[in-house]
C-alpha cells in the first residue's frame, strides 16, 4: 500500500524546521489535502502546533523510545486515511542519542519509514557553500534519500537564485523554494521551546504561513517528493498497541481523571489510548479552573508549564485541597514532571517567588535557568508501586529546568539510566498510592504499565461499587 510521506529535516537545530513544517501543513490543508503530521523525538510542543495547523492529531515517532516496529505501526495506523504524511525531524538530520550511530535521529526514522527527506537549510549567509552542505548531507549515509532542499531566511529572489543555481549545478537534490525571514510568522519561544498552541490564537498565523509558502515554494514538487516514497508494507499486531478492551456486562466502570489545561498538556496520545484500551474512561479536568477533582479512580497529572501558571494554581485553593484529600484518602495518582512539581509544597519561579502547591511531598520545585536536565531515560521499578512490580522497565525522557529541594524525607520507587546505560538520579517519588516522576514515560514502550495503572484504578472502582 502507498503512504505518501516526506520527512522535514534540518541541517542543525534552529534552522526553522517547525516554521517550514507548519507552513507546508497549512498550505497542503488549504489545497484540500488530508495531511497527517508526525514529530521525530520526545516532543510535546511541536506536535500541538502540528495538530492545530493540520486539523489532525500529530504523533511522535522515536527510534530509541519505541523502536522500528512500533514506529511503523504508529505511522500506518495514523496515516491510513491521509492523502500524505509530513514528518518533522529533531535537531540536525543525523543528531540523536549517539555520536557514532544514528539511533534516535531523524535519519534513523527516515530509513525506518523508507521516506525521502526535504532538507531545511538556513541560507541567510551563504551562496555556493550551500551546494557543499547539501552534497555532504546527501552523501553522508547512502541508505538515506535526501530528495529536496528548502532554503529558509532568504531575503530576496536574487539571493535565492544564487543558492538554487549552486545546488542544481552540483547535486541531484531538487530545490523546492525558499522562505523569507518574518518575525510576524515565527512562533514565539520560551525556556522549554515554543509557546504552546493552546495558549494563543495561532490559526491565522498558520494560514498566513501557508499562503506565504504557496507563493514561493513549488507545492506540486513537495507533493511529488512525498509520492516518490513508494510502497510501504502494512504492519499489524504489535504487542504494545493493544486492541480495544471488551468490557463485560458486570465489569465496574473505571474512570481516570486527566489534568488538561495550559499548565498540564504534555501527553503522548498513545498513553491515553492505551489506558482506554484497558477499559478506562478518560475524564479531563482543569487544576487551574475547576474547584474539585472529577469522580475518578485514578488521577493522571501530566507535564506542562505549571511554573508559568503558578499564581493561578496557587490561587485555586479548593482544587489543591481536593487533590491532597484525594491522595490522603488512598486515591491513586500518577504524575509526570509538571504534575510532580504541582504535588510538592511549592513551586519557586525564576524570580524566586514561592507559590503554594498541593503538598503531597515535602519538597519545593525550584526553577533554575542554568540547570537544564535533558535526555533519554530507561526507568526501572525498584519497589512495588502504582507502576508495577520490581524489575519493570519503561522508556522515557527528561526535559526540565526545575530541581527538587527537600523539606523532609523523600522516598523513590525507580532507578534511572540514560541512553548510554549510565546511572542517573533516582526518580519516582512515592507516597501511599501516589507516584510522581520527572521522567515522561511512553506507555507503548512497556504495555504492562497501562495495565498496572488501570488495574489499580479498577481495584478502587470495585471497592466503591460494594
Amino acid at each position: 500500500m502507498e503512504f505518501p510521506r516526506l520527512v522535514i529535516a534540518g541541517t542543525s537545530s534552529n534552522v526553522g524546521k517547525t516554521t517550514v513544517t507548519l507552513a507546508i501543513l497549512a498550505a497542503l490543508r488549504a489545497r484540500g489535502r488530508r495531511v497527517q503530521p508526525f514529530k521525530v523525538g520526545p516532543d510535546f510542543i511541536d506536535p500541538g502546533h502540528h495538530t492545530a495547523a493540520a486539523g489532525r492529531p500529530s504523533r511522535n515517532l522515536d527510534g530509541w523510545l519505541l523502536g522500528e516496529a512500533l514506529n511503523r505501526e504508529i505511522f500506518t495506523r495514523a496515516a491510513a486515511d491521509a492523502d500524505l504524511s509530513i514528518i518533522e525531524g529533531v535537531m540536525g538530520l543525523f543528531d540523536g542519542a549517539s555520536a557514532v550511530s544514528d539511533i534516535g535521529s531523524t535519519a534513523e526514522l527516515a530509513k525506518q519509514l523508507a521516506a525521502p527527506v526535504l532538507l531545511v537549510l538556513d541560507g541567510s549567509a551563504m551562496a555556493r557553500s550551500a551546494a557543499a552542505m547539501v552534497q555532504g548531507y546527501a552523501q553522508f549515509d547512502p541508505d538515506l534519500c535526501v530528495a529536496g532542499v528548502l532554503f529558509n531566511r532568504v531575503r530576496s529572489e536574487g539571493h535565492y537564485r544564487l543558492l538554487k543555481e549552486a545546488v542544481e549545478a552540483t547535486t541531484k537534490v531538487k530545490v523546492v523554494g525558499y522562505l523569507r525571514p518574518d518575525g510576524g510568522l515565527t512562533i514565539p519561544e520560551r525556556h522549554l521551546g515554543l509557546t504552546i498552541a493552546s495558549e494563543d490564537g495561532f490559526r491565522e498565523r498558520y494560514e498566513r504561513l501557508g499562503c506565504t509558502l504557496a507563493e514561493i515554494v513549488d507545492l506540486d514538487l513537495v507533493e511529488a517528493l512525498a509520492r516518490s516514497a513508494g510502497e510501504f508494507p502494512l504492519v499489524s499486531g504489535s504487542s504494545s498497541l493493544a486492541l480495544p478492551h471488551d468490557r463485560g456486562k458486570d465489569e465496574v466502570r473505571v474512570r481516570i481523571g486527566v489534568a488538561y489545561d495550559p499548565a498540564f498538556c504534555f501527553y503522548y496520545p498513545e498513553n491515553l489510548e492505551l489506558l482506554e484500551a484497558q477499559g478506562a474512561e478518560i475524564v479531563r479536568f482543569s487544576p487551574i479552573h475547576d474547584e474539585t477533582v472529577p469522580e475518578a479512580d485514578l488521577l493522571y497529572l501530566g507535564g506542562g508549564y505549571p511554573e508559568l501558571y503558578a499564581e493561578d494554581l496557587a490561587a485555586n485553593a479548593p482544587m489543591r485541597r481536593a487533590i491532597l484529600d484525594y491522595a490522603e484518602r488512598g486515591g491513586a495518582i500518577y504524575a509526570e514532571c509538571g504534575g510532580l512539581m504541582y504535588l510538592t509544597e511549592a513551586i519557586r519561579d525564576f524570580d524566586g517567588r514561592a507559590h503554594e502547591m498541593v503538598g503531597v511531598f515535602p519538597a519545593q520545585a525550584v526553577m533554575r535557568r542554568a540547570e537544564l536536565t535533558i535526555g533519554y531515560r530507561r526507568c526501572t521499578v525498584a519497589r512495588r508501586c502504582l507502576l508495577g512490580e520490581p524489575g519493570l522497565t519503561i522508556r522515557g525522557h527528561e526535559f526540565h529546568y526545575s530541581v527538587l529541594e527537600p523539606n523532609g524525607p523523600l522516598e523513590y520507587a525507580c532507578a534511572l539510566t540514560d541512553a548510554g546505560g549510565r546511572q542517573r538520579d533516582l526518580d519516582g517519588l512515592v507516597k501511599s498510592k501516589v507516584v510522581a516522576l520527572y521522567t515522561h514515560l511512553h506507555f507503548a514502550s512497556q504495555p504492562d504499565l497501562p495495565r498496572a495503572l488501570v488495574a489499580a484504578a479498577r481495584a478502587r472502582a470495585e471497592l466503591r461499587a460494594r
